[in-house]
């Protein structure tokens, strides 16, 4: 999904002040935590903030690649990798 810039309830949820903090947010259960009971929830859902990343970006074409790491992180937290692991990793 694309939004302009996060809530004030989306920062709040990761711990962010700063809409220009977030570029993109997973939303839903990583994998690592599905149980037998997990049914009847919502789907995850990855959302890309533009205003964030259109204010990192210093030039048009980096906007791509700016898209396409956020994009990567997000679907890392769906795989239960932590913000710090994918650092580690390089996203």
């Amino acid at each position: 999904t694309l939004a302009d810039w996060p809530s004030r309830a989306e920062l709040e949820s990761v711990g962010r002040g700063s809409p220009y903090e977030l570029l993109g947010l997973y939303q839903g259960v990583p994998l690592t935590q599905r149980g037998r009971a997990y049914n009847m929830t919502l789907p995850d859902r990855i959302v890309i903030y533009r205003g964030p990343i259109e204010a990192l970006a210093r030039h048009p074409d980096s906007i791509r690649y700016h898209i396409q790491r956020t994009v990567a992180h997000e679907i890392g937290h769906h795989f239960g990798i932590t913000d710090e692991e994918l650092r580690a990793l390089g996203y």
